[in-house]
C-alpha cells in the first residue's frame, strides 16, 4: 500500500469511529483520563501538523497559531498547554471546526506525500500512524466511559462486539521450560522505542493458563467475598477498593438480583463466558492470589504469547514498566513519547477487540497506573 492511501486509511477510521456519536457526545469529560473525542480528533491531527507539516513542508501555513496550546498532549517541548483536566471545558473549537482542521491537514499531508520522503519524515510519518491509531483506541474506550456513565445507558452501536470466539473452551495450563529467553522486538518493521533492545532474559520452568480468565470465573471471586477479604489485596489495593466503594468490575451492574454490563451495544445480562474485562492491577491481582495463583511477568508472556490466543483483551502482568538495557530516549519532543512514564505503572501484554487491525504484536508494551480499568483490560493465570 503506498505512502497516501495508508494515511488517508488510518486517518478515515478515526472518523468512522466517531460516525455513531450524537454531537454532544464530542465534547464530554467526565474523568480525567477519558478526553472528548473531539479532542482525539484534533490532537492527532496537531500531530501530524507538529512534527511533519511544520518542519519538512516549506511555505506550509499553520491552520491555527492557538491549536499548538489546545492540542498539545504532554510534550514540555512543545510549550504550554490546557491542562489535562481542562479537555472538556472548552467549547472551542467545535465539532465542525476540527473536522475542518482535519480536512487542512489531510490536504497538506497529501501534497507533501506525492514527494519522496527522508528517512527521517518517513520514521515520523510511521510514527504518526501508530499513534493516531493508539487514539482510536482510546476513542472506543473513551467513548464507553462517556456512554456508560449515562443513567440512559445509550448504545454506541447495536452491532459492536466486544470478545470474539478466540478462547477454546478447555482450559489448560502451558509449560514453558527454564531458560534464557530473547525479548523484545525483532525485524524491521515499526515498533516504539520502549520495545528496542532486543535483550536474554533467564526465566524458571512456569506454566500459564491458555485461556483468560472468564466473567463466571471471576464472579467466584466476588460471590466467595473476594472483595471482602482484605488477605488478596495489596495494601494500596485494599485502600483503593474501599475508598472508592469497588465491589465489582467497572460496568457491572446488580440489577434485581442479576447482574448485566454494559457494553458497546448498551446494557446486557452478564455473558459468562466473555472474558473478564475493565478491571485495574489491583483486581487482577486479588484474583490470582484468591485462585491459589499469580500474573505472568511481561517477559513470561512474551515468551509464552506463541501458544495461546491473544488480542481479546489487555491481559496485566506482574512487570514495572521499565526501560529495556541500552534504552534510550530520542531528542526532542519525540523523546518524550515513552521514557518520562517509566514510574509506577505496570506494562499490559497483548491487545484488545479496541485495537485498530494491525496496530498489535508479540512485543508491544502497553503501560497504566494500577488502579486504572476503563480500558478492555482482563488477565491470564501463571504458576
Amino acid at each position: 500500500m503506498i505512502l497516501s492511501e495508508k494515511y488517508l486509511q488510518i486517518r478515515k477510521h478515526s472518523e468512522q469511529i466517531c460516525e455513531p456519536l450524537e454531537t454532544e457526545d464530542y465534547v464530554v469529560q467526565p474523568i480525567v483520563d477519558v478526553s472528548p473525542p473531539k479532542w482525539h480528533l484534533g490532537h492527532t491531527t496537531w500531530f501530524f501538523e507538529t512534527f511533519i507539516l511544520k518542519p519538512f513542508s516549506p511555505g506550509y501555513q499553520l491552520y491555527n497559531d492557538a491549536y499548538d496550546y489546545v492540542f498539545n498532549s504532554y510534550y514540555e517541548t512543545i510549550g504550554n498547554r490546557v491542562i489535562r483536566t481542562d479537555r472538556g471545558n472548552l467549547s472551542r473549537p467545535g465539532v465542525k471546526a476540527i473536522y475542518q482542521y482535519r480536512a487542512y491537514v489531510d490536504q497538506a499531508m497529501l501534497r507533501l506525500l506525492e514527494n519522496s520522503l527522508s528517512e527521517e519524515v518517513e520514521e515520523l510519518l510511521f510514527l504518526g500512524f501508530n499513534h493516531e491509531q493508539q487514539h482510536q483506541e482510546l476513542l472506543l474506550t473513551d467513548i464507553k466511559y462517556i456512554l456508560g456513565n449515562n443513567p440512559l445507558f445509550p448504545a454506541y452501536h447495536p452491532e459492536v462486539k466486544e470478545s470474539n470466539a478466540l478462547q477454546s473452551k478447555t482450559r489448560e495450563m502451558i509449560g514453558i521450560a527454564e531458560g534464557v529467553y530473547e525479548v523484545g522486538h525483532t525485524g524491521t518493521s515499526f515498533c516504539f522505542d520502549n520495545e528496542l533492545g532486543l535483550h536474554k532474559v533467564y526465566l524458571q520452568p512456569f506454566s500459564i493458563s491458555s485461556n483468560l480468565v472468564s466473567n463466571v470465573e471471576y464472579l467466584e471471586f466476588i460471590n466467595s467475598g473476594g472483595y471482602q477479604n482484605f488477605e488478596y489485596w495489596h495494601a494500596e489495593g485494599w485502600d483503593w477498593l474501599n475508598n472508592n466503594q469497588v465491589n465489582a468490575p467497572m460496568y457491572w451492574h446488580l440489577i434485581d438480583g442479576e447482574w448485566h454490563r454494559y457494553t458497546l451495544s448498551g446494557l446486557k445480562p452478564l455473558d459468562l463466558q466473555e472474558p473478564v474485562t475493565h478491571i485495574s492491577y489491583y483486581e487482577a491481582y486479588a484474583y490470582a492470589s484468591w485462585a491459589g495463583l499469580r500474573l505472568p511477568t511481561e517477559f513470561e508472556w512474551e515468551v509464552a504469547a506463541q501458544a495461546f490466543n491473544w488480542g481479546q483483551r489487555w491481559e496485566w502482568t506482574e512487570s514495572a514498566y521499565l526501560p529495556y538495557p541500552g534504552f534510550s530516549k530520542a531528542p526532542g519532543a519525540i523523546g518524550e513519547y515513552n521514557g518520562k512514564f517509566m514510574v509506577q505503572q505496570k506494562v499490559l501484554r497483548g491487545a484488545s477487540i479496541a485495537t485498530p487491525e494491525g496496530h498489535s504484536r508479540i512485543s508491544y508494551r502497553n503501560f497504566f497506573h494500577p488502579h486504572l480499568r476503563w480500558q478492555f483490560t482482563g488477565l491470564r493465570l501463571a504458576k
